[in-house]
């Protein structure tokens, strides 16, 4: 992975305040639909979600640094790509979709595991989402849209585990919870990602 932004560049503008996302319930089960902006507000609303974790063949994960932009949590480091499948569009679909429009990259994605978490961004509004997680393997160039991305950095395993210990609060509430997860009992997937 080779990280390329072009700030300079007329990127496509990929997210919309009022995209409407699939609202569900713990067992996820739609209920219905809601603008994004609407799902995020005060303690928010359940609704789907999905987080991708793009490794290289030397097994560095991508980290991307959200833009300052973002309503929640701007400026902080997050897994490679994160966001909400739309009405109409099942979250494997939404996963390879996004990822095209963050990172450029198209890839075969592995579903991981399925958790409910809710964190609040002070008064600015909460993530409560049914989140999917996935792991991909692509070497091939990172082309990223500046307006979802400011940064980002391929990472050893050993080197994010020690920083999320030495430096929590640099980090995504998700990734903090999602990597943990994925180091205790899904890196044999991860591995096998890697050897492709």
């Amino acid at each position: 992975m080779r990280p390329e932004i072009d700030a300079s560049a007329a990127a496509p503008v990929v997210s919309f305040d009022d995209e409407p996302l699939i609202v569900v319930d713990s067992d996820d089960n739609v209920l219905g639909h809601m603008p994004k902006a609407e799902a995020h507000i005060g303690e928010g609303v359940l609704h789907r979600a999905f987080s991708i974790f793009l490794f290289d063949g030397n097994g560095n994960t991508l980290l991307q640094r959200r833009a300052d932009g973002k309503q929640l949590w701007g400026g902080y480091w997050s897994n490679s790509c994160c966001s909400h499948p739309r009405r109409g569009e099942s979250v494997d679909m939404a996963a390879v979709r996004r990822l095209r429009e963050e990172l450029g990259v198209d890839a075969r994605l592995s579903f991981l595991y399925r958790f409910e978490y809710h964190a609040r961004f002070g008064e600015a509004g909460s993530e409560h989402e049914m989140c999917s997680v996935y792991a991909a393997r692509s070497d091939a160039p990172v082309s990223v849209n500046p307006n979802e991305i400011s940064a980002c950095r391929p990472v050893a395993p050993d080197t994010l585990d020690a920083e999320l210990a030495a430096h929590p609060e640099r980090y995504t509430p998700w990734l903090k919870m999602e990597w943990p997860r994925i180091r205790a009992a899904h890196w044999d997937t991860v591995e096998a990602l890697a050897a492709r």
